[in-house]
């Protein structure tokens, strides 16, 4: 029968050993690689984030992943993560590619039902959204938005107002 609570003393001291020094390693490559890599999450951020986690398991846990491996591993993941956020900066057609763009759901206090069909929000979640921002009324929201990120971003205002912030939103 296989050992199921303990394996043995060299296997803890390899685990610890491996587990610090691929954390240390981590931590610096996501401080090189700058504050993007762990800005708030889009579905990419949010992809590569559990890929980096998944590989980080596996480098302390399976003894078949040397740390040389594990740690290029970590760095390719950082650093493709890195070039794609880099270019999408560069690259409008990139950008919405991997982050897509955000919808805008209600216009001067009335949903846009194409739209919420389109991003698959129900009208309960639009109102959550209007309501955790302050605001009682739906005529009293200029528009509320569904970020790249998944969150909701309301914007009160008066109807028909003309919002510089809704450029580029669909």
């Amino acid at each position: 029968m296989e050992a199921i609570f303990f394996n043995g003393w060299s296997v803890l001291g390899r685990t610890l050993l491996i587990g610090v020094l691929a954390y240390v390693s981590l931590v610096f490559m996501l401080r090189v690689s700058g504050k993007r890599t762990l800005a708030k999450m889009n579905a990419f951020d949010l992809v590569v984030t559990v890929a980096i986690g998944s590989t980080l398991a596996t480098i302390v846990l399976s003894k078949s992943v040397a740390l040389a491996e594990g740690l290029l591993a970590l760095a390719l993941l950082i650093g493709m993560q890195f070039a794609i956020s880099w270019s999408s900066t560069r690259m409008p057609w990139l950008r919405r590619v991997v982050t897509g763009e955000p919808r805008l759901l209600l216009r001067d206090g009335t949903m846009l039902d194409e739209a919420l069909r389109d991003a698959r929000v129900t009208r309960e979640e639009v109102r959550a959204a209007v309501r955790s921002s302050g605001i009682g009324a739906l005529g009293d929201v200029a528009a509320v938005v569904l970020e790249t990120d998944g969150s909701f971003s309301v914007i009160a205002g008066q109807p028909g107002a003309a919002l510089s912030s809704l450029d580029g939103v669909k």
